[in-house]
């Protein structure tokens, strides 16, 4: 069992060694992206949500 554990762990290792990383760069840049891109939808979901709510409550009038 133990001989099977020692042999599991070498292999993640050795994939962990194959694993091609990004840089720090590329991963503030990606996170930036991702912050700005989420913020962004949420703006736009949050007008069309308004306009809609606005538009709805005209037609109920």
């Amino acid at each position: 069992m133990i001989a099977r554990i020692q042999k599991f762990i070498s292999e993640v290792f050795a994939e962990m060694k194959k694993v091609s990383w990004t840089t720090r760069r590329e991963l503030v840049d990606s996170t930036l992206i991702v912050i700005l891109s989420s913020f962004l939808l949420g703006i736009f979901v949050g007008v069309i949500d308004f306009a809609f709510s606005k538009g709805v409550a005209i037609i109920i009038k």
